[in-house]
């Protein structure tokens, strides 16, 4: 059980920094348009998909999980 607890605080933890890392994607000017993201302007069509930006969502994460099995 003692190792359920540790996941359920870990899996909390990661949506308390999704949670604050989107209330403040608005305030961080750079967030999302990075070098790297692609974005894709026709006429009547916009493709966007931020990879570098995902790439560096996904790092943070990474460093936080391995920072808590320590």
């Amino acid at each position: 059980m003692a190792e359920l607890g540790k996941t359920l605080i870990i899996i909390g933890v990661v949506a308390i920094v999704i949670g604050a890392l989107l209330m403040l994607s608005g305030k961080i000017p750079w967030l999302g348009r990075l070098p790297g993201d692609i974005s894709i302007k026709n006429e009547n069509f916009s493709f966007y998909f931020p990879l570098t930006t995902c790439i560096i969502i996904s790092l943070a994460i990474s460093l936080l999980l391995w920072l808590f099995r320590k």
